[in-house]
């Protein structure tokens, strides 16, 4: 009798049972985030943040806080959207702290920051230091991961409308046209069919480059309104882009 093998096999068993506890677990995760994508995608955005926020992870997190800074942006009730918003920015912070290695966790931070911003005007935005903390999570992004057309295409948001808010702003936060022009450049190289990136490019184009840059821009947003949208966000940013050209050819 090989009495020395007998010990081993309830070990081998708590081993096999541990694994299979980490599976189901890491199946259970898994799921649980797509289920959340899948609520964000079909423009759920309440119960998309609400299960990324279960997660307890930074991946989670971002994504509640992208969410939510969606659905206060175009979606919430007026007298809801600062605490929405609010909340937004909690957890793009969150998402940051979890894991500062992760791009989109910043990237998610600045946007939800971005959001709220403009829900408060851009005056309170600059008197609360927003622009800086915006900037920062905005550079954190692009140092992880220096290919990120988004945070390229958000940056270049930022310093053009730095340098559009007066020589104060500009002084202050460093604000730069030639800087978001060279972002904007970048973003459009990295996601050149990218709605997002047309928009933002389209709408600040014109003052950016004050000799071609309308026409330029009206055929961005040209080719913008010709792309489908990939999902609910992209019904929001597709409403944007046709508001945006009508307003470009009501202008001349």
């Amino acid at each position: 009798m090989d009495v020395g093998l007998t010990p081993l096999r309830p070990v081998r068993c708590l081993v096999c049972g541990a694994i299979a506890m980490a599976l189901s677990a890491a199946t259970a995760h898994a799921q649980s985030i797509e289920d959340a994508r899948a609520a964000f995608r079909e423009g759920r955005f309440l119960e998309a943040a609400e299960l990324g926020e279960a997660e307890g992870t930074s991946d989670g997190y971002a994504l509640a806080a992208q969410s939510l800074a969606v659905y206060g942006h175009y979606a919430a009730p007026e007298e809801d959207r600062n605490a929405v918003l609010d909340r937004a920015v909690e957890l793009g912070e969150a998402a940051t702290g979890a894991d500062p290695a992760n791009a989109e966790a910043h990237f998610q931070a600045a946007h939800a920051l971005g959001r709220h911003a403009l829900s408060i005007g851009r005056l309170s935005a600059l008197r609360e230091g927003l622009a800086g903390r915006i900037r920062d999570f905005l550079d954190a992004a692009l140092a992880i991961r220096p290919d990120f057309a988004d945070a390229h295409v958000a940056l270049g948001s930022w310093h053009a409308d730095i340098a559009d808010a007066g020589r104060i702003a500009r002084w202050m936060f460093g604000g730069d046209r030639e800087e978001a022009i060279i972002h904007f450049e970048r973003a459009l190289e990295l996601a050149p069919d990218s709605k997002v990136v047309l928009l933002e490019y389209g709408l600040r184009l014109p003052e950016l480059d004050r000799d071609g840059g309308g026409e330029r821009a009206r055929e961005m947003l040209s080719r913008a309104v010709e792309l489908p949208a990939q999902d609910a966000y992209g019904e929001f940013i597709h409403g944007d882009v046709v508001e945006a050209l009508a307003s470009l050819d009501a202008a001349g």
